[in-house]
């Protein structure tokens, strides 16, 4: 049976913040944490690129997200580096220097013994049969659970790509979700994914479906659940006019590279870009848009001054509506 359908990620993110807080099935407690919990929740997203919600009352750490993709991509686990973006992940580090669990990228994107990943592995399957069933990405691992302490295991069971005639469709499988927190980042990362890998092979995106164990909201999200669901109930709401960014075709792979050099000089605040730096890097716009939310996050994050007008500017309108609200006591005053 086909799950429910939303055409974006805006309109399917409150429908299940709404399910969970006002038809919870259990009230839960684990690990400390008191939970309202709805089993197996599925959901479809028509154009898993639009990939963002627009939402006063939750606005998007972009700088995060980003981060955690090209984290992820090169198959890293260091804490160091997600970190800097979250620094609450510390909590689950078992040595305060790497995780395990949230660490997506060593089983997805480090190579195995056949010289290549698990990545690689599915996208050739993909091309030598269009209608395989086995392009599986699995990234639980039975060992996370054979120690008891563990403060860090994979809320993220697989993903599978399925090409067929509509594009290259992502399903999503995952243990637990928390709805409020976690299924943005969640939903951002693998739809970027599903877009890079739909460039790579050379097909449209299709549909992202997304399937979970246990969806839940922890107790003291709730009160901000209930501002999320005031603020598109109300009378002066407007459904968001942003369009998220298309990916480009050509150059992903030598874009990241690119991208994650930058990255670190900008985290450990040895180098400072300009609008005019970022053009110079020679990467498409698309990818550029990814700099100059770094270079904000950096002028954030290690000065105190307002964050350039002129780099606010040449964000997409999206992105920087987003970041206004992230952060508004940062934003220069014409952008007030």
């Amino acid at each position: 049976m086909t799950p429910e359908t939303a055409e974006t990620f805006h309109e399917a993110y409150p429908r299940v913040l709404d399910q969970v807080t006002t038809c919870p099935e259990y009230r839960i407690s684990t690990r400390g944490n008191t939970s309202l919990e709805l089993l197996d929740v599925s959901f479809r997203v028509a154009d898993p690129i639009q990939r963002l919600p627009y939402l006063v009352s939750r606005p998007i750490n972009l700088a995060y997200n980003w981060a955690e993709v090209v984290w992820y991509w090169f198959g890293r686990d260091d804490l160091d580096m997600i970190g800097y973006y979250a620094p609450q992940m510390a909590q689950n580090s078992h040595d305060g220097r790497t995780l395990t669990g949230t660490a997506y990228g060593p089983p997805l994107f480090n190579e195995g013994p056949d010289g290549r990943s698990q990545w690689q592995r599915v996208l050739d399957l993909l091309v030598k049969d269009n209608d395989s069933k086995r392009a599986v990405l699995t990234i639980f691992r039975p060992e996370e659970l054979a120690v008891d302490s563990n403060p860090d295991v994979s809320c993220t069971i697989a993903a599978q790509f399925f090409l067929r005639e509509n594009g290259l469709n992502l399903t999503c499988y995952m243990r637990g979700n928390d709805a409020f927190m976690g299924l943005p980042s969640d939903f951002f990362s693998f739809t970027v994914l599903q877009e890079l890998a739909a460039r790579l092979i050379g097909v449209p995106v299709g549909y992202y479906t997304h399937h979970v164990g246990s969806m839940h909201v922890n107790m003291p999200n709730r009160p901000k659940v209930r501002k999320i669901l005031a603020e598109i109930s109300g009378e002066d709401y407007r459904p968001p006019a942003f369009r998220f960014p298309i990916m480009p075709v050509d150059s992903c792979i030598s874009s990241l590279r690119l991208l994650v050099r930058e990255e670190e000089r900008l985290r450990t605040d040895t180098h400072r870009h300009t609008v005019r730096s970022v053009a110079e890097t020679g990467l498409h716009p698309y990818w550029q848009q990814v700099l100059l939310i770094w270079e904000v996050y950096r002028q954030i994050i290690h000065t105190e001054c307002a964050v350039s007008g002129e780099v606010l500017s040449a964000l997409d309108p999206g992105y920087r509506w987003l970041i206004g609200r992230r952060w508004p006591a940062r934003m220069p005053e014409a952008a007030v």
